[in-house]
């Protein structure tokens, strides 16, 4: 497959622009705070919380959203593993010299990043069920993001590109089962 020349002088200027923002993250002098705050953040989205969540919603009564959450997740998952290793981006620290993760990540590749998708696909869905919970639901989404890029193991876009993955699937779930907007 032959790139054209213009959307690889595109896919250039996203890839400093990226590298100049995980840089100044990495510069502030309060990073050391934020770095300690990333690691708890980051491991709410591993996923072991999900399922959990989708049982809580069938509990409570909302057994069409807790099956937007599942067939959201179902949808989610592939289309995120067809991603990242299509796009076979490395992480920072194969990119950057001296840049070193303070974990360590499930795979070799960033673009785009699990877990801000899956906090994204949460965040979006309990938003829909519960109106009154959205600010904080989207707060701790962006926060997962955040922690991906303060850990050292994505660059801005992956995340972003992970939380329109997961806004994108969940709306798209939710209007599978959900017959009149919630929100």
């Amino acid at each position: 497959m032959k790139i054209d020349p213009q959307n690889m002088l595109l896919l250039r200027k996203i890839q400093r622009l990226d590298i100049s923002l995980f840089s100044w993250v990495l510069a502030r002098p309060q990073f050391d705070l934020w770095l300690a705050l990333a690691k708890p953040l980051s491991r709410s989205a591993d996923g072991f919380l999900y399922p959990s969540i989708a049982l809580l919603l069938y509990w409570q009564g909302l057994p069409a959203i807790a099956a937007a959450m599942a067939v959201a997740f179902a949808l989610e998952r592939p289309v995120y593993w067809l991603l990242k290793n299509s796009c076979r981006r490395f992480r920072p620290p194969e990119t950057l010299p001296g840049v070193v993760s303070a974990v360590v990540p499930s795979d070799r590749f960033s673009l785009p990043s699990g877990h801000t998708s899956g906090a994204f696909l949460t965040a979006t869905i309990i938003s829909a069920a519960f109106p009154a919970l959205s600010l904080p639901c989207y707060l701790w989404a962006v926060g997962i993001g955040w922690s991906r890029i303060c850990l050292g193991v994505h660059f801005p876009t992956d995340t972003a590109v992970g939380a329109l993955l997961g806004i994108t699937c969940a709306q798209w779930a939710l209007g599978q089962f959900i017959s009149t907007p919630l929100f």
